[in-house]
Protein backbone atom coordinates (compact mmCIF):
# COMPACT_ATOMS: atom_id res chain seq x y z
CA UNK A 1 0.00 0.00 0.00
CA UNK A 2 1.71 3.13 -0.88
CA UNK A 3 1.82 6.16 1.28
CA UNK A 4 -1.32 8.23 -0.83
CA UNK A 5 -3.52 4.63 -0.17
CA UNK A 6 -2.84 5.13 3.01
CA UNK A 7 -3.89 8.29 4.01
CA UNK A 8 -7.34 8.60 1.50
CA UNK A 9 -10.32 8.00 3.13
CA UNK A 10 -13.03 5.53 2.46
CA UNK A 11 -15.14 6.45 -0.58
CA UNK A 12 -18.51 5.78 2.66
CA UNK A 13 -16.22 8.71 5.25
CA UNK A 14 -16.40 10.83 2.09
CA UNK A 15 -20.26 10.34 0.96
CA UNK A 16 -20.84 11.28 4.44
CA UNK A 17 -18.54 14.08 4.81
CA UNK A 18 -20.25 15.30 1.40
CA UNK A 19 -23.68 15.44 2.04
CA UNK A 20 -23.05 16.95 6.04
CA UNK A 21 -21.04 19.64 4.12
CA UNK A 22 -24.23 20.25 1.84
CA UNK A 23 -26.09 20.63 4.76
CA UNK A 24 -24.33 23.01 7.00
CA UNK A 25 -23.37 24.93 3.44
CA UNK A 26 -27.64 25.38 3.05
CA UNK A 27 -28.20 25.82 6.84
CA UNK A 28 -25.78 28.29 6.79
CA UNK A 29 -27.00 30.01 3.00
CA UNK A 30 -30.40 29.91 5.15
CA UNK A 31 -29.06 32.06 8.35
CA UNK A 32 -27.38 34.61 5.99
CA UNK A 33 -30.50 34.93 3.67
CA UNK A 34 -32.66 35.48 7.25
CA UNK A 35 -30.00 38.10 8.17
CA UNK A 36 -30.55 40.24 4.85
CA UNK A 37 -34.37 39.63 4.51
CA UNK A 38 -33.98 41.50 8.58
CA UNK A 39 -31.81 44.06 7.19
CA UNK A 40 -34.26 44.74 4.13
CA UNK A 41 -36.96 45.51 6.51
CA UNK A 42 -34.64 48.15 8.27
CA UNK A 43 -33.23 49.82 4.95
CA UNK A 44 -35.91 49.21 2.61
CA UNK A 45 -34.63 47.58 -0.70
CA UNK A 46 -32.93 50.43 -2.08
CA UNK A 47 -30.79 50.95 1.06
CA UNK A 48 -30.36 47.24 0.95
CA UNK A 49 -28.76 46.72 -2.74
CA UNK A 50 -26.45 50.08 -2.18
CA UNK A 51 -25.48 48.55 1.29
CA UNK A 52 -24.93 45.73 -0.44
CA UNK A 53 -22.68 47.06 -3.32
CA UNK A 54 -20.93 49.17 -1.10
CA UNK A 55 -19.96 46.29 1.58
CA UNK A 56 -18.71 43.37 -0.97
CA UNK A 57 -17.06 46.01 -3.35
CA UNK A 58 -13.73 46.51 -1.36
CA UNK A 59 -13.91 43.20 0.42
CA UNK A 60 -11.06 41.26 -2.29
CA UNK A 61 -9.09 44.00 -1.81
CA UNK A 62 -9.23 43.08 2.20
CA UNK A 63 -8.72 39.77 1.84
CA UNK A 64 -6.03 39.78 -0.34
CA UNK A 65 -4.23 41.90 2.18
CA UNK A 66 -4.80 39.40 4.76
CA UNK A 67 -4.30 36.39 2.49
CA UNK A 68 -0.57 38.20 2.02
CA UNK A 69 0.62 37.19 6.08
CA UNK A 70 0.18 33.76 5.29
CA UNK A 71 3.49 33.38 3.55
CA UNK A 72 5.12 30.11 4.64
CA UNK A 73 2.33 27.88 4.81
CA UNK A 74 -0.80 28.80 3.50
CA UNK A 75 -4.16 27.37 4.97
CA UNK A 76 -6.77 25.62 2.61
CA UNK A 77 -9.24 27.82 0.78
CA UNK A 78 -11.76 25.75 1.30
CA UNK A 79 -10.54 26.26 4.86
CA UNK A 80 -10.80 30.01 4.41
CA UNK A 81 -14.20 30.26 2.99
CA UNK A 82 -15.76 28.18 5.77
CA UNK A 83 -14.31 31.06 8.41
CA UNK A 84 -15.21 34.07 6.00
CA UNK A 85 -18.53 32.85 5.10
CA UNK A 86 -19.18 31.86 9.40
CA UNK A 87 -18.90 35.59 9.82
CA UNK A 88 -21.00 36.39 7.01
CA UNK A 89 -23.70 34.60 7.41
CA UNK A 90 -24.02 32.19 10.63
CA UNK A 91 -22.33 34.86 13.05
CA UNK A 92 -24.68 38.01 11.91
CA UNK A 93 -28.12 36.22 12.65
CA UNK A 94 -26.86 34.85 16.02
CA UNK A 95 -26.15 38.19 16.67
CA UNK A 96 -28.72 39.80 15.45
CA UNK A 97 -30.77 37.94 17.59
CA UNK A 98 -29.43 37.84 20.95
CA UNK A 99 -28.64 42.03 20.68
CA UNK A 100 -32.08 42.39 19.78
CA UNK A 101 -33.43 40.59 22.44
CA UNK A 102 -31.44 42.11 24.92
CA UNK A 103 -31.99 45.14 24.08
CA UNK A 104 -35.28 44.89 24.21
CA UNK A 105 -35.27 43.63 27.72
CA UNK A 106 -32.98 46.63 28.82
CA UNK A 107 -35.76 48.98 26.94
CA UNK A 108 -38.24 47.08 29.35
CA UNK A 109 -36.54 47.33 32.56
CA UNK A 110 -34.96 50.73 31.95
CA UNK A 111 -38.34 52.21 30.11
CA UNK A 112 -35.24 54.15 28.05
CA UNK A 113 -34.79 53.28 24.82
CA UNK A 114 -31.21 55.46 24.87
CA UNK A 115 -30.12 53.00 27.79
CA UNK A 116 -30.81 49.74 25.72
CA UNK A 117 -28.83 51.10 22.52
CA UNK A 118 -26.34 51.45 24.44
CA UNK A 119 -26.03 48.82 26.40
CA UNK A 120 -26.15 46.57 23.26
CA UNK A 121 -23.38 48.65 21.76
CA UNK A 122 -21.62 48.69 25.13
CA UNK A 123 -22.26 45.59 26.51
CA UNK A 124 -24.36 43.20 24.64
CA UNK A 125 -22.66 43.71 21.69
CA UNK A 126 -19.20 42.93 22.02
CA UNK A 127 -20.11 40.02 24.36
CA UNK A 128 -22.16 38.46 21.49
CA UNK A 129 -20.68 39.51 18.05
CA UNK A 130 -17.05 38.40 19.58
CA UNK A 131 -18.37 35.13 21.12
CA UNK A 132 -20.14 34.55 17.77
CA UNK A 133 -16.98 35.03 15.51
CA UNK A 134 -14.73 32.84 18.18
CA UNK A 135 -16.83 29.74 17.96
CA UNK A 136 -15.58 28.76 14.22
CA UNK A 137 -11.66 29.67 15.37
CA UNK A 138 -12.02 27.24 18.23
CA UNK A 139 -14.13 25.08 16.02
CA UNK A 140 -11.20 24.98 13.83
CA UNK A 141 -8.44 24.80 17.06
CA UNK A 142 -9.95 21.56 18.04
CA UNK A 143 -11.42 20.35 14.63
CA UNK A 144 -8.12 20.79 12.11
CA UNK A 145 -5.25 20.74 14.52
CA UNK A 146 -2.91 20.12 11.77
CA UNK A 147 -4.11 23.29 9.87
CA UNK A 148 -4.14 25.61 13.13
CA UNK A 149 -0.34 25.43 13.93
CA UNK A 150 0.56 28.95 15.34
CA UNK A 151 -0.27 32.64 15.99
CA UNK A 152 -0.35 33.64 12.32
CA UNK A 153 -2.86 30.78 11.73
CA UNK A 154 -5.12 31.95 14.50
CA UNK A 155 -4.39 35.71 13.04
CA UNK A 156 -5.49 34.62 9.65
CA UNK A 157 -8.85 32.98 10.47
CA UNK A 158 -9.66 35.38 12.89
CA UNK A 159 -8.83 38.18 9.74
CA UNK A 160 -10.88 35.91 7.20
CA UNK A 161 -14.16 35.46 9.91
CA UNK A 162 -13.77 39.34 10.89
CA UNK A 163 -14.14 40.71 7.65
CA UNK A 164 -16.82 38.32 6.94
CA UNK A 165 -18.25 39.55 10.03
CA UNK A 166 -17.66 42.92 8.80
CA UNK A 167 -19.37 43.10 5.77
CA UNK A 168 -22.74 41.77 6.33
CA UNK A 169 -22.70 44.38 9.28
CA UNK A 170 -21.72 47.30 7.19
CA UNK A 171 -24.90 46.18 4.10
CA UNK A 172 -26.80 47.00 7.52
CA UNK A 173 -24.93 50.32 8.33
CA UNK A 174 -24.57 51.31 4.84
CA UNK A 175 -28.22 50.79 4.19
CA UNK A 176 -29.36 52.87 6.74
CA UNK A 177 -27.16 55.72 6.03
CA UNK A 178 -28.47 55.57 2.48
CA UNK A 179 -31.85 55.98 3.66
CA UNK A 180 -32.38 58.30 6.67
CA UNK A 181 -29.32 60.67 4.86
CA UNK A 182 -29.26 59.85 0.67
CA UNK A 183 -25.95 59.63 -0.66
CA UNK A 184 -24.13 62.22 1.64
CA UNK A 185 -24.69 59.65 4.50
CA UNK A 186 -23.50 56.99 2.77
CA UNK A 187 -20.18 58.30 2.09
CA UNK A 188 -19.47 59.45 5.65
CA UNK A 189 -20.63 56.58 6.86
CA UNK A 190 -17.85 54.48 4.29
CA UNK A 191 -15.06 56.44 4.82
CA UNK A 192 -15.48 56.10 8.41
CA UNK A 193 -16.37 52.51 8.59
CA UNK A 194 -14.36 51.33 5.19
CA UNK A 195 -11.38 53.50 4.95
CA UNK A 196 -10.36 54.45 8.76
CA UNK A 197 -11.62 51.42 10.42
CA UNK A 198 -11.94 48.48 7.98
CA UNK A 199 -9.75 45.92 9.64
CA UNK A 200 -11.85 46.95 13.50
CA UNK A 201 -13.58 43.70 13.45
CA UNK A 202 -10.14 41.55 12.17
CA UNK A 203 -8.62 43.44 14.70
CA UNK A 204 -10.76 42.17 17.46
CA UNK A 205 -11.27 39.16 16.77
CA UNK A 206 -7.41 38.67 16.08
CA UNK A 207 -7.20 38.74 19.56
CA UNK A 208 -8.92 35.31 20.29
CA UNK A 209 -6.46 33.87 17.28
CA UNK A 210 -3.56 35.11 19.12
CA UNK A 211 -4.73 33.76 22.17
CA UNK A 212 -5.15 30.31 20.62
CA UNK A 213 -2.15 30.17 18.64
CA UNK A 214 -0.26 30.53 21.85
CA UNK A 215 -2.08 28.02 23.45
CA UNK A 216 -0.87 25.87 20.21
CA UNK A 217 2.42 26.65 20.09
CA UNK A 218 2.90 26.12 24.20
CA UNK A 219 3.56 22.96 26.11
CA UNK A 220 2.44 24.36 28.95
CA UNK A 221 -1.21 23.22 30.25
CA UNK A 222 -1.74 26.52 32.37
CA UNK A 223 -0.80 28.35 29.20
CA UNK A 224 -2.98 26.39 26.63
CA UNK A 225 -5.98 26.73 28.92
CA UNK A 226 -5.48 30.51 29.92
CA UNK A 227 -4.50 32.35 26.63
CA UNK A 228 -7.35 31.72 24.52
CA UNK A 229 -9.66 32.88 27.50
CA UNK A 230 -7.60 36.14 27.99
CA UNK A 231 -7.39 36.64 24.26
CA UNK A 232 -11.27 36.38 23.94
CA UNK A 233 -11.63 38.44 26.80
CA UNK A 234 -9.22 41.74 25.22
CA UNK A 235 -11.21 40.88 22.01
CA UNK A 236 -14.82 41.85 23.98
CA UNK A 237 -12.90 44.51 25.90
CA UNK A 238 -11.51 46.66 22.84
CA UNK A 239 -14.59 45.83 21.13
CA UNK A 240 -16.32 47.33 24.05
CA UNK A 241 -13.97 50.32 24.37
CA UNK A 242 -14.43 51.26 20.45
CA UNK A 243 -18.16 50.70 20.59
CA UNK A 244 -18.75 52.84 23.92
CA UNK A 245 -16.18 55.61 22.63
CA UNK A 246 -19.05 56.07 19.81
CA UNK A 247 -22.43 55.43 21.51
CA UNK A 248 -21.78 57.00 24.71
CA UNK A 249 -19.14 60.24 23.73
CA UNK A 250 -18.68 60.54 20.08
CA UNK A 251 -16.80 63.23 18.58
CA UNK A 252 -13.82 64.28 19.50
CA UNK A 253 -13.51 61.17 22.54
CA UNK A 254 -14.72 58.61 19.26
CA UNK A 255 -11.49 60.19 17.44
CA UNK A 256 -9.17 59.82 20.53
CA UNK A 257 -10.04 56.40 20.70
CA UNK A 258 -9.17 55.61 17.28
CA UNK A 259 -5.72 57.49 17.72
CA UNK A 260 -5.05 56.10 21.43
CA UNK A 261 -6.24 52.56 20.75
CA UNK A 262 -6.83 51.52 17.13
CA UNK A 263 -3.63 52.47 15.70
CA UNK A 264 -1.19 51.17 18.10
CA UNK A 265 -3.02 47.84 18.04
CA UNK A 266 -2.69 48.11 14.25
CA UNK A 267 1.30 48.59 14.51
CA UNK A 268 1.62 46.09 17.33
CA UNK A 269 -0.64 43.70 15.48
CA UNK A 270 2.30 44.15 12.55
CA UNK A 271 4.82 43.53 14.87
CA UNK A 272 3.42 40.27 16.21
CA UNK A 273 2.76 38.93 12.76
CA UNK A 274 6.84 39.88 11.96
CA UNK A 275 7.70 38.18 15.50
CA UNK A 276 5.29 35.35 14.32
CA UNK A 277 6.25 35.24 10.28
CA UNK A 278 9.81 35.01 11.55
CA UNK A 279 9.16 32.23 13.92
CA UNK A 280 7.65 29.90 10.90
CA UNK A 281 10.69 30.48 9.12
CA UNK A 282 12.85 29.29 12.06
CA UNK A 283 10.87 25.87 11.84
CA UNK A 284 11.11 25.62 8.38
CA UNK A 285 14.69 26.04 8.76
CA UNK A 286 14.87 23.62 11.64
CA UNK A 287 12.96 20.59 10.19
CA UNK A 288 13.76 20.88 6.62
CA UNK A 289 17.87 20.92 7.51
CA UNK A 290 17.89 16.83 7.18
CA UNK A 291 16.30 17.39 3.55
CA UNK A 292 20.26 19.54 3.15
CA UNK A 293 22.31 17.68 4.92
CA UNK A 294 21.17 14.25 2.75
CA UNK A 295 21.76 16.57 -0.26
CA UNK A 296 17.97 16.75 -1.50
CA UNK A 297 18.33 20.10 -1.11
CA UNK A 298 20.78 22.32 -2.38
CA UNK A 299 22.24 25.20 -0.08
CA UNK A 300 20.34 27.39 -2.13
CA UNK A 301 16.85 26.19 -2.01
CA UNK A 302 17.40 25.45 1.66
CA UNK A 303 18.02 29.01 2.08
CA UNK A 304 15.42 30.30 0.06
CA UNK A 305 12.67 28.05 1.72
CA UNK A 306 13.79 29.88 5.11
CA UNK A 307 12.80 33.27 4.25
CA UNK A 308 10.18 35.13 2.69
CA UNK A 309 12.39 37.09 0.91
CA UNK A 310 13.92 34.24 -0.44
CA UNK A 311 10.66 32.83 -1.44
CA UNK A 312 9.51 35.67 -3.27
CA UNK A 313 12.71 35.75 -5.27
CA UNK A 314 12.86 32.26 -5.95
CA UNK A 315 9.10 32.43 -7.25
CA UNK A 316 10.03 35.54 -9.63
CA UNK A 317 13.22 33.69 -10.92
CA UNK A 318 11.08 30.98 -11.83
CA UNK A 319 8.01 33.10 -13.42
CA UNK A 320 11.09 34.89 -15.59
CA UNK A 321 12.37 31.94 -16.79
CA UNK A 322 9.41 29.20 -17.39
CA UNK A 323 6.59 31.32 -17.14
CA UNK A 324 3.50 30.54 -15.22
CA UNK A 325 3.71 26.97 -15.61
CA UNK A 326 7.31 27.32 -13.87
CA UNK A 327 6.09 29.78 -10.87
CA UNK A 328 3.06 27.45 -10.13
CA UNK A 329 5.29 24.63 -9.36
CA UNK A 330 7.33 27.01 -7.57
CA UNK A 331 4.79 28.03 -5.39
CA UNK A 332 3.72 24.41 -4.81
CA UNK A 333 7.31 23.27 -3.98
CA UNK A 334 7.52 26.38 -1.27
CA UNK A 335 4.20 25.02 0.45
CA UNK A 336 5.04 21.43 0.26
CA UNK A 337 7.95 22.05 2.08
CA UNK A 338 6.48 24.40 4.35
CA UNK A 339 3.68 21.30 4.54
CA UNK A 340 6.72 18.54 5.07
CA UNK A 341 8.40 21.27 8.13
CA UNK A 342 5.38 21.57 9.96
CA UNK A 343 3.81 18.41 9.52
CA UNK A 344 6.87 17.54 11.58
CA UNK A 345 6.75 19.99 14.08
CA UNK A 346 3.82 19.04 14.59
CA UNK A 347 4.66 15.15 15.36
CA UNK A 348 7.57 16.66 17.51
CA UNK A 349 5.35 18.57 19.53
CA UNK A 350 2.93 15.36 19.81
CA UNK A 351 -0.06 16.82 18.31
CA UNK A 352 -0.37 14.97 15.13
CA UNK A 353 0.71 11.35 15.69
CA UNK A 354 -1.84 9.43 13.62
CA UNK A 355 -0.59 8.13 10.00
CA UNK A 356 2.43 10.30 10.86
CA UNK A 357 4.89 8.11 9.00
CA UNK A 358 3.14 8.03 5.88
CA UNK A 359 1.80 11.48 5.85
CA UNK A 360 5.95 12.40 5.76
CA UNK A 361 6.50 9.78 3.08
CA UNK A 362 3.49 11.60 0.86
CA UNK A 363 4.63 14.84 1.47
CA UNK A 364 8.78 13.75 0.42
CA UNK A 365 7.24 12.00 -2.66
CA UNK A 366 5.59 15.01 -4.07
CA UNK A 367 8.87 17.70 -2.60
CA UNK A 368 11.09 15.22 -4.67
CA UNK A 369 8.64 15.13 -7.77
CA UNK A 370 8.38 19.09 -7.72
CA UNK A 371 12.15 19.36 -7.69
CA UNK A 372 12.74 17.38 -10.24
CA UNK A 373 10.18 19.48 -12.82
CA UNK A 374 11.81 22.67 -11.36
CA UNK A 375 15.04 21.62 -11.97
CA UNK A 376 14.27 20.48 -15.81
CA UNK A 377 12.92 23.19 -16.82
Amino acid sequence: MTPATAMRPSSNKNGIKIVLGIAVALIALLLGLLVLLLIGVETGPIGLLVGLIAATLPVPLYLVLVLWIDRYESEPPWLLAITFFWGALVAPFFAFILNTVSGITVAAITDSIKAAETFAAVISAPIVEESAKAVILFILFFWKRDEFDGIIDGIVYAAMVGLGFAMTENIQYYGKAMLENGGSGLSGVFIIRGMFAPFSHPLFTSMTGIGLGIARQSRNTFIKVVTPIVGLLVAISMHSIWNGSAAVFGGPIFLLTYILLMVPAFFIMLIVIFLALRREGQIVREFLLGELEAGLLTTQEYNQLCTIRGRMGASFNAFSKGGLSHWRACREFNQMASELAFHRSRVARGILTRDAREREATYQMALQDLLRRLRTN
